[in-house]
């Protein structure tokens, strides 16, 4: 019953910001943003805790304002959401366009497969539903949500143009199948992992217990891997796609050293990235929660 009763309020919330224009749909989901800021304590201190990891210099006020931004944006990102479906090619151009998109058809000419590094940053859903659009459908790796009925709701929507869901459960399976097929696979490398999924690189000066199997598959199948992702440009207003130049990997021949060094290189890719657009990123992640042994809690 409570299964129904979410997936019924989800669906309408869906429907009513669906109906709405475009830019009253931002508007309301720049209000929910600002609610879910003061509704949710317990984010808002881990994202109090992460800026200030990651930007001790920064005075506090300064941090302040980029996770109030951020929550803005996480509202954005839910109203583009229930607009996605109703998208043709030509509306959503006026709305989005491609940098580097150059970088991505270069990479996929190779043949070996193409892993998109990317993170929770700017609008993630809105860039593989926008990059299908345009006619290049790929996969993604998802976490099943806990709610079956909503987890179905999301994927018809992020599939609508051929893309497909690679269950988080069956990753490395699943991962390693579509660079055999020359298949592009979107990966979020920005959560929280534990050993011995997870190895400690560095992220923001401070070690962070990070996925190293895009690592080991990439090395594995000789797919490229470039970070690609969706920000809003404030000066343009609107979105652009960039897909950045692909990674030279690094390939000693020391497997183990490998995946450390080559996961490091794909975390340093995605922070230099976020140090561009801070007030896009999901710093309400914990995502130094995984310590190395004997190091005390962050949060």
């Amino acid at each position: 019953m409570r299964q129904r009763l979410e997936f019924a309020l989800v669906w309408l919330l869906l429907e009513l910001l669906g109906l709405l224009p475009r830019r009253a749909a931002r508007a309301v989901g720049a209000g929910i943003g600002w609610i879910a800021y003061a509704a949710t304590p317990r984010l808002r201190r881990a994202g109090w805790k992460n800026l200030e990891l990651a930007f001790p210099e920064m005075p506090a006020a300064e941090r302040e304002k980029i996770l109030r931004a951020m929550y803005k944006q996480l509202g954005w990102q839910l109203a583009e959401f229930c607009h996605m479906s109703g998208y043709t090619l030509e509306r959503a151009n006026q709305l989005i366009r491609y940098e580097g998109l150059e970088n991505y058809l270069a990479a996929q000419r190779r043949g070996q497969g193409v892993l998109i590094l990317t993170g929770h940053l700017g609008a993630w859903e809105l860039s593989s539903f926008y990059h299908s659009l345009a006619g290049h459908p790929m996969s993604m790796i998802i976490r099943r949500l806990d709610n079956p009925w909503i987890d179905r709701l999301v994927n018809d929507i992020r599939t609508q143009h051929g893309n497909r869901v690679l269950p988080k459960d069956d990753f490395a399976r699943g991962l390693i199948a579509a660079m055999r097929a020359g298949d592009t696979v979107g990966v979020l490398m920005d959560t929280n992992m534990t050993p011995p999924q997870g190895v400690f690189v560095d992220f923001f000066g401070r070690a962070a217990c990070t996925a190293s199997g895009v690592a080991r598959v990439a090395l594995r199948t000789g797919a490229a891997v470039l970070p690609g992702f969706l920000v809003w440009e404030p000066a343009e207003k609107r979105y652009v796609l960039h897909f950045l130049p692909e990674l030279q990997l690094i390939d000693t021949g020391d497997s183990e050293a490998d995946a450390i060094a080559n996961t490091q290189l794909f975390t340093t890719a995605l922070e230099n990235v976020i140090r561009r657009y801070p007030e896009q990123w999901l710093w309400v992640h914990r995502r130094w929660k995984t310590r190395p042994a004997g190091e005390k809690a962050i949060y």
